[in-house]
């Protein structure tokens, strides 16, 4: 009996230390800190209640009403108040109780958000005034959703917010996220829960890259044959015009630009099912049924990228296009007797980057043809082969070593951003975020002068391996690791202290809807909504 009692004693012990080893594991969760980090914020103790049927937003006299805060105004009301949430709220005695918000925006309405909008925002809740300042729209945008993070739930199921002084604004002004709608079609009621993470992080450009070789879902005015016959499904796996727009619509409402990608001339083979200007592949002397990058050589490729480019400066209404220009494969170029014929004719000997710099200098040209207003963002690749690009074009980092990448680009006098480091469709098991938190977009050798050159930086969410039914968990919250980099003081590096705020903002992603996976190890949100 003895050592039956001594195994039982052993065992309850082992359990018991287990189970300490267990909760001590679990990240602890912060309560109503504002994610990304704010510049500057102070915080005190005492605490102000909000009453749903009280609660109103408001504009101080003198500030501009523009639509984009006024629908602000709803939406934030929704995501505070949100009544399948929340619990019988009870009044807490001896507390101030905050009736509304205040705004004050100082300059006048903008339709779209740009690369150079300002969109700092000061907000000071203290003894039952809550105000918000900013100069632009946008940053009031920003203001709002900060103060929507500071209120919690209290444990009588009271809604309360600290006084707090919050002076803030970006430290870089593109805060991007590349998904990618080609390999995998994702539907635009999926883009639409995209955006809304992306406004929940304070992230500020949606580089849509949407279509590649595998298809071409961008439905076109000017070329229907290119989704009817190079998209998956041209009735149910297409982005028409509605849809586009719909989704510009939704993202101008949330201080977001949607800069386009449409890569040429590597990338294209969906472009060829319906436009012939492909480069044909040979074998010997004969063409062997392959097809290989766009054919600079063809007289045909300029005149339907002149009239495509003049489509897509139309759609689009941000300033930027993205070019691509990456990853080009040159050994079909180099099959074809053709293209050696024009590359002799040339003086290009049989230098391939030569015959690449020449089609990206053609397609640069009709850029500023149909649109001299319009700029662009390129691969690296471009560069690297000596094309001549305007001066304020945008150069994309991506490949390793990207340090180097960054202070040779710099060094030639252009703007940058960095993707290298948060390719995020390169997923591995456990909290992976942190080495997306740990790298910085100036940890590269140049003057102070190359790195104020650096605009900011994209993560990057590649489709082969996501579509509707995962890209989302998969994407967030990830990108949060990248939108506190881009966002937050540069001194801001602490993964101790970030791993509790990055948990508590998961568990408020999931508390809209969002279905922003675990990735901190064993824990729980409060809110398990529609999951």
């Amino acid at each position: 009996m003895e050592i039956v009692y001594f195994l039982a004693l052993a065992f309850i012990f082992l359990v018991k230390t287990n189970q300490a080893i267990r909760l001590k594991n679990v990240v602890p969760i912060t309560k109503g800190q504002v994610f990304p980090k704010p510049q500057m914020q102070i915080s005190f103790g005492t605490q102000n209640i909000l009453n749903k049927n009280e609660f109103r937003f408001e504009y101080v006299k003198g500030s501009q009403i523009c639509d984009v805060v006024s629908i602000a105004f709803k939406r934030y009301y929704k995501i505070i108040f949100d009544s399948r949430l929340l619990r019988q709220t009870n009044r807490i005695k001896n507390v101030s109780s905050i009736k509304k918000l205040t705004l004050m925006v100082h300059e006048p309405c903008e339709l779209y958000p740009n690369l150079e909008s300002d969109e700092s925002y000061n907000l000071k809740i203290a003894s039952s005034i809550a105000y918000l300042e900013s100069k632009t729209l946008w940053g009031a945008l920003r203001g709002l959703e900060s103060f929507s993070q500071m209120i919690i739930e209290s444990d009588d199921g009271s809604l309360v917010i600290n006084d707090t002084l919050i002076n803030d604004f970006p430290r870089f002004n593109h805060r991007g996220i590349l998904l990618d709608t080609s390999r995998h079609y994702i539907r635009s009621s999926i883009i639409k829960v995209h955006l809304d993470a992306m406004e929940a992080n304070k992230m500020n450009v949606f580089h849509w890259h949407i279509v590649d070789d595998e298809s071409f879902p961008f439905v076109s005015s000017s070329f229907p044959d290119l989704s009817k016959k190079g998209a998956y499904n041209p009735y149910t796996h297409v982005y028409t015009s509605d849809d586009v727009k719909e989704i510009i619509e939704y993202a101008r409402l949330r201080g977001i630009r949607v800069v386009s990608e449409f890569d040429t001339p590597g990338h294209t083979q969906s472009w060829g099912k319906s436009i012939q200007i492909l480069t044909k592949c040979y074998t010997g002397e004969k063409p062997n049924g392959d097809f290989g990058p766009i054919d600079p050589t063809n007289n045909l490729t300029y005149s339907f990228l002149e009239e495509f480019l003049t489509e897509l400066t139309a759609v689009f209404p941000d300033k930027y296009l993205h070019l691509g220009g990456d990853e080009v494969d040159f050994s079909c170029w180099q099959s074809n007797p053709d293209i050696a014929e024009f590359m002799k004719q040339k003086g290009f000997g049989k230098d391939y980057s030569k015959l690449e710099q020449f089609y990206m200098q053609k397609l640069l040209d009709l850029i500023n043809k149909v649109s001299p207003k319009s700029g662009y963002i390129i691969w690296q690749e471009v560069v690297d082969n000596n094309v001549v690009v305007k001066p304020d074009t945008v150069v994309e980092v991506w490949k390793d070593p990207w340090p180097e990448e960054l202070s040779m680009v710099t060094k030639l006098g252009y703007r940058a951003l960095l993707s290298t480091c948060w390719y995020l469709n390169y997923i591995s098991y456990g909290d992976d975020w942190k080495k997306y938190y740990k790298c910085d977009p100036y940890d590269f050798p140049g003057t102070d002068k190359q790195k104020s050159l650096v605009i900011g930086g994209e993560a990057c969410m590649w489709g082969e391996y996501v579509d509707g039914s995962n890209v989302i968990s998969r994407t967030w919250p990830r990108t949060s690791a990248v939108a506190e980099r881009l966002w937050s003081a540069q001194n801001v590096t602490n993964v101790a202290d970030a791993q509790g705020r990055i948990e508590e903002h998961r568990c408020r992603m999931i508390k809209r809807g969002i279905k922003a996976e675990p990735f901190n190890g064993s824990g729980h949100c409060e809110y398990e909504v529609d999951l």
